[in-house]
């Protein structure tokens, strides 16, 4: 035992005391915050999170970042390295799981993150790598200049289709680790639009030492009221004078604003008299509000149920959401930059991108990038993707609206397709033309919205299993990979896995295979490691190839 780690267990037991002491005075751990207690009111599951208010989240991560450099060197950084904290997660019993992001020589490593798992009393339990490679470049002189990156960046946007494209400031130096041995390079965000008029936020890691491209995402990804998809549904607004707006000051602040057609800033805070949203019409304004307004509502409180999270960050502080973006834009996004969610009105503003799954969806980016940040290329951008739409049929389930019923289907009432059949189909996702079932070495080629088929596919199974079922008046038909017949663990459980997999033992270059491990070190924490969720953990990766 170190002198740390016996420091450490006086500092967290005073925590611990002092938590329990101001409770009621809501500086503490909140009265059933436990994340997986179940509508009987079943005890919480030992490794399931617990919902810390702000004050005391602040206060571990204060605690964690003091202790940041003593556990650089217990975890066996080198001396130029350095350990900043991004978020904590604390279990029913005690156990904290910090994530990390890394710096060498105070540059920032790309590809570096990390968790670090810890017991109640401060002893360590293992750690999450996003690389397993020593960190550390022979030199930390460029022999490429700066404008060189950018121009390549630049070009590389331009190529795909960008307008107004230049970058939004010079190049940064950085480590990227995230594949391979870990070199010197720069890192540059190109703005401007993409060809469907949707922002741009290119990012483009060049090789400082070569010029060679070595890695590039996009980092905007594309989720009494009467709305248009889920009916009359309550509303929380605020009243200011005689006047009320739509600002939800019980779940963080969170406001809807107008863009009224366009492509930048907030636009305007809707507001008026009579506090009642839209008329259920999309040629109304105020309708495609109430959806937004609504999505973001039931996301928020979709995550304080099934998982103790409080709101994106889980800090208590809300995004903000801003409809009627464009004209004729037919998507919707997420954006970290502001911190928001954006959505179109769809072909001839007629079907606006707001409806209860695409909102939790969008807000759903947030939360993986306040988590693990999968990297949004490759497969782990469709493990990105996946989560999204996980969580948007999570939240959907959980809304329990008669008008848009929970199912398995992505995208179902905003008909893009313009036959009325959804975006995505997690039961067979190849089913939408263009997804895949099973996880092949191609995979990671696709788009990652395509590429997350395997992911929605295995959810699926998890919690459904395979064959012919009809749930809400849905019918599904899973097949497996491997000639295999799955039994379902239930949504409820599966949505636990999947959620502590992705805040605890997934990094920014996850991987399908690493996602198995991910998931099926969730279940071991959750249920044991010879219960019957793990088993049919290994059971559904299984049959969609991943082993």
């Amino acid at each position: 035992m170190t002198p740390r780690y016996a420091r450490r267990r006086r500092t967290t037991l005073a925590i611990a005391t002092a938590v329990a002491a101001g409770a009621l005075l809501t500086t503490g751990l909140t009265s059933g915050s436990s994340a997986a207690a179940d509508a009987q009111g079943k005890p919480a599951l030992a490794a399931a999170p617990v919902l810390l208010t702000a004050p005391a989240r602040a206060a571990l991560i204060q605690e964690q970042q003091a202790d940041a450099a003593a556990t650089a060197g217990e975890i066996g950084l080198g001396a130029r390295e350095k350990l900043v904290v991004k978020d904590v997660v604390k279990d029913a019993d005690g156990t904290v799981h910090t994530r990390y992001e890394r710096t060498y020589a105070g540059l920032p490593v790309l590809g570096g993150d990390l968790v670090v798992h810890e017991s109640k009393s401060g002893e360590p339990q293992g750690v999450t790598r996003a690389t397993k490679a020593a960190i550390k470049v022979a030199s930390l002189k460029p022999a490429v200049p700066a404008a060189k990156a950018e121009q390549q960046a630049v070009t590389l946007a331009k190529a795909a289709g960008s307008e107004q494209t230049e970058a939004d400031a010079a190049p940064r130096k950085v480590i990227w680790a995230a594949d391979g041995k870990p070199v010197l390079a720069y890192e540059t965000v190109v703005g401007g639009l993409q060809e469907d008029g949707t922002p741009n936020e290119l990012h483009v890691v060049t090789d400082a030492a070569t010029g060679k491209k070595l890695y590039e995402y996009q980092a905007i990804e594309t989720g009494t009221g009467n709305t248009t998809y889920s009916g009359t549904v309550n509303l929380t607004t605020t009243k200011s004078g005689t006047s009320y707006n739509l600002t939800d000051g019980t779940r963080g602040g969170h406001k809807t604003y107008n863009l009224n057609r366009g492509t930048s800033g907030t636009g305007t805070l809707f507001s008026g008299a009579d506090d009642v949203w839209g008329n259920g019409n999309p040629s109304n304004l105020e309708t495609a509000a109430a959806d937004a307004h609504y999505g973001a509502q039931v996301t928020w409180d979709f995550y304080k149920s099934a998982f103790g999270r409080s709101g994106i960050r889980n800090d208590g502080r809300a995004a903000y959401s801003r409809v009627h973006y464009g004209n004729n834009y037919v998507n919707a996004f997420w954006s970290d930059s502001c911190f928001c969610m954006t959505y179109g009105d769809g072909a001839g503003n007629a079907n606006p991108l707001t409806s209860l799954d695409v909102a939790a969806h969008e807000m759903s980016h947030g939360l993986t990038s306040a988590t693990a940040g999968l990297n949004y290329s490759g497969e782990s951008g469709g493990l990105n993707e996946a989560t999204s739409d996980i969580l948007g049929a999570g939240a959907e389930f959980f809304a329990n609206n008669s008008a848009d019923v929970g199912d398995y289907l992505i995208g179902e009432e905003i008909d893009i397709n313009g036959d009325g059949t959804p975006l995505r189909y997690m039961d067979k996702p190849s089913k939408d033309g263009a997804s895949k079932d099973a996880w092949s070495s191609s995979l990671g080629g696709l788009d990652v919205h395509y590429s997350s088929g395997p992911a929605n596919h295995f959810f699926y199974l998890l919690s459904e299993g395979s064959g012919a079922k009809t749930i809400n008046g849905v019918a599904y038909n899973s097949p497996t990979s491997n000639g295999s017949t799955v039994t379902g663990i239930g949504r409820t459980k599966a949505l636990q896995i999947w959620y502590k997999a992705l805040t605890t033992y997934m990094t920014s270059t996850t991987k399908y295979a690493a996602a198995r491990t991910a998931t099926l070190n969730a279940a071991s924490a959750l249920y044991g490691a010879s219960s019957t969720e793990y088993k049919a953990v290994a059971a559904a990766w299984s049959a969609v190839n991943v082993g």
